[in-house]
């Protein structure tokens, strides 16, 4: 054996002895995520192909602004508008930190200045004004920045005589700001009310999960109100009611399905069929003759 082979055999031999370590928590974290709904383990990776939305029982998981974008707008066609919008501090508010940290570590792990991102995109070849709005940056909560981005989107709609598509995820309006937050929900539905009355078609999109202030405005306000399949909708929290009006509410009480039952929404719609829908919505309105792109993949179902 010459000397080249032996540092080879040498070498196949350390390799076969070395230990593999487990993988750390978080390792093993980012390779599996579990169902919230059924339970079920499911590969990151999988998930994230059946756009985070089980194949098992279709539970769909929250996502960020940007994926929601990813998966509505055509590739490519999204110009981002107000993007350097940022929150003050008018109140000089403090809790257990002030409200300056908290904005910096919520723009931390969210990657974004705001709760909402606001411009214009194509939706299978249908140009339309799209506000997103993101749970993972301060809860999605609603403060003067964020009903500010509102208010332009829609009057930026109404200028280029644009349909006008808002999706809500929000625990509503943001205590820090206190009365500056409030304003908002009268600011953003009255600049609605003047982009209806220029005869503008506003579609307000609810998902998982719309409550407060969100919803006592503009996320109930729209045309046509398209609910995400499973998402919890409300004002208040179930545990608040049920303590105020001390009785036991239905199991399926706010949900999107419930809220179809009762008439509050016009349609329940799962994530693959999402843009297909809008971009229907927006011919059948417009009278374009455009031709529909390819749908998007739908989730794939259980297998055993």
């Amino acid at each position: 054996m010459d000397l080249k082979e032996w540092f080879a055999s040498r070498k196949k031999q350390r390799e076969a002895e070395e230990v593999k370590l487990p993988l750390a928590t978080d390792e093993y974290c980012a390779l599996w995520k579990q169902c919230f709904q059924c339970r079920e383990l499911l590969y990151t990776s999988q998930l994230r192909e059946n756009l985070h939305v089980c194949p098992k029982c279709q539970y769909h998981f929250r996502i960020g602004a940007m994926e929601r974008l990813e998966q509505l707008i055509d590739h490519g066609t999204f110009h981002e508008l107000d993007a350097n919008l940022e929150s003050a501090d008018p109140l000089n508010f403090v809790d257990t930190d002030s409200y300056v940290k908290r904005q910096v570590e919520a723009s931390r792990k969210s990657g974004l200045t705001e709760a909402v991102i606001t411009g214009e995109g194509d939706i299978e070849g249908e140009k339309a004004c799209v506000g997103v709005m993101d749970f993972g940056h301060f809860g999605g909560s609603m403060g003067s920045v964020v009903g500010e981005k509102v208010a332009r989107i829609t009057e930026y709609a109404t200028e280029k005589k644009l349909p006008l598509i808002l999706i809500s995820s929000s625990g509503g309006a943001r205590m820090q700001e206190g009365i500056f937050s409030l304003m908002q929900l009268a600011k953003t539905s009255s600049v609605l009310k003047s982009f209806s009355d220029s005869g503008g078609m506003y579609i307000s999109i609810l998902t998982e999960p719309t409550f407060g202030g969100v919803t006592a405005s503009f996320a109930m306000l729209g045309d046509i109100i398209i609910a995400e399949r499973g998402a919890r909708i409300g004002f208040a929290g179930r545990r608040v009611i049920e303590q105020t009006i001390r009785q036991k509410l239905p199991a399926d009480f706010q949900t999107a399905e419930y809220l179809l039952k009762h008439g509050q929404v016009d349609m329940v719609v799962e994530r693959a069929e999402m843009k297909k829908k809008l971009a229907f919505i927006i011919r059948f309105h417009s009278g374009s003759k455009s031709k529909p792109q390819s749908a998007p993949p739908r989730p794939k179902a259980a297998t055993r």
